[in-house]
């Protein structure tokens, strides 16, 4: 029997070899911040999924170049909006299945945010200070911790607090994804950046 590789065949082979990347056990992402720069370490086994969709959106330069849009001093720092509309969009609605929770949402760790139950896609948030009430939600299952520059994460700009990109659940980010870096820029000039993140050898 002969396959016959149309063109829609070929573009739903790429999306299963592309966005199904699993990631190493183990891994350090360095993040790169207009603040200064830290590391995050990954571990698969805290959160599979989690770590798999981390992976893949570092290594494929998702998030270069976007904002800190949700930044509350003592709680937490949020990011994953990419600063490109059309990268924004065709990400959004990609999502992954919960994890069980292993690691609990205390100071320096980091995982998923989502709108409910199996709604994890590209925002991610670090506690900065202990939230571990959302340990009995579900989806929020930490994947990694910050293990290198935890004081360049808590001086990350929070004068916005929530006005800058909170109520997901509420749907209130439509702005951002349609309007990505340039909207941010105009609307909430003083967000610290993150310039680059990178998977350490």
């Amino acid at each position: 029997m002969r396959l016959l590789f149309t063109p829609l065949l070929c573009l739903l082979l790429f999306f299963s070899v592309t966005h199904s990347r699993r990631s190493p056990d183990q891994y350090r992402v360095k993040i790169e911040t207009t603040a200064g720069n830290f590391v995050i370490e990954v571990h698969r086994d805290w959160s599979p999924h989690g770590a798999d969709r981390f992976y893949q959106l570092v290594r494929d330069g998702y998030y270069n170049d976007s904002r800190f849009f949700r930044v509350v001093p003592g709680r937490w720092v949020q990011f994953g909006i990419s600063g490109d509309p059309k990268t924004a969009k065709e990400w959004r609605h990609r999502v992954i299945p919960d994890d069980t929770l292993v690691q609990h949402n205390t100071a320096g760790f980091i995982g998923f945010a989502n709108t409910g139950p199996n709604t994890r896609s590209t925002e991610v948030y670090i506690n900065t200070g202990d939230n571990s009430r959302n340990d009995k939600e579900n989806g929020f299952a930490p994947f990694g911790k910050v293990i290198e520059g935890m004081d360049v994460v808590e001086h990350l700009y929070g004068g916005y607090g929530e006005h800058s990109g909170g109520g997901m659940r509420a749907g209130h980010q439509d702005a951002m994804f349609a309007g990505g870096n340039a909207y941010m820029d105009r609307k909430y000039p003083k967000l610290d950046k993150l310039v680059r993140a990178v998977v350490l050898p």
